[in-house]
């Protein structure tokens, strides 16, 4: 049996990503640190809504494989910090967390840089495939309103995460959006030959549990 004494004196690391704990700093001059003391950034819509406009003039048809880019650069940095961060604050590296005290924490790291809240469904996992959701993105407030979602950046970021975390290539779909008017965004994480057949299906607007049920009929 473990002595009180003996459990008060360990560590019981609380939630690193408390969002009252990790966003440090000066707002008033401006500063916005972690608690590490790492620089974070502040986007203004004006900012997110120009970088829209400013690639598809620059870039038209292919501003969505543009953002997608630019999401896997931003999503294999993402990867390190948060692999760094969160293996020295608990002690232990990725491998040796519990799947839900990992998932927690992308959860909560996700929600306190503001990019909305985060939750997995796990109802295709047997079928091989991972669908996040998430809500009240600033990226699909403020992306153009269009035929088809537009949550690019995103899609490429939670590709490239999710590639780092297994070790294996992962592509990524996003099958609702809240700038269409969905009650939530919705990407579906698989294997790039599993999931290529549904950007015809999102082209033919077809809604996301018709994409899920074609895509875990598909033998590709």
């Amino acid at each position: 049996m473990i002595a009180i004494v003996d459990l008060l004196k360990q560590r019981l690391p609380g939630n690193y990503f408390a969002t009252d704990a990790y966003i440090k700093g000066d707002f008033e001059a401006g500063l916005i640190e972690n608690r590490r003391g790492d620089r974070l950034l502040a986007l203004p819509e004006t900012l997110v809504q120009a970088i829209y406009a400013g690639i598809e003039q620059e870039t038209g048809q292919a501003a969505g494989v543009v953002l997608f880019n630019c999401g896997r650069w931003w999503g294999k940095n993402f990867y390190a910090r948060f692999v760094e961060e969160v293996s020295d604050y608990y002690g232990k590296p990725l491998a040796e967390m519990e799947m839900v005290e990992l998932l927690q924490c992308l959860k909560q790291c996700w929600k306190t840089h503001g990019w909305g809240t985060f939750d997995f469904d796990m109802s295709y996992y047997q079928q091989g495939f991972l669908v996040v959701k998430i809500w009240n993105s600033p990226f699909a407030q403020q992306a153009p309103q269009g035929a088809q979602p537009a949550c690019f950046l995103e899609a490429g970021i939670l590709s490239a995460f999710f590639s780092q975390l297994t070790g294996r290539q992962l592509h990524c779909v996003q099958t609702s959006c809240e700038s269409l008017e969905a009650d939530c965004n919705r990407f579906v994480l698989g294997m790039p030959e599993r999931l290529k057949p549904a950007q015809v299906w999102l082209e033919e607007k077809h809604e996301h549990e018709t994409v899920m049920a074609r895509l875990c009929r598909s033998k590709t």
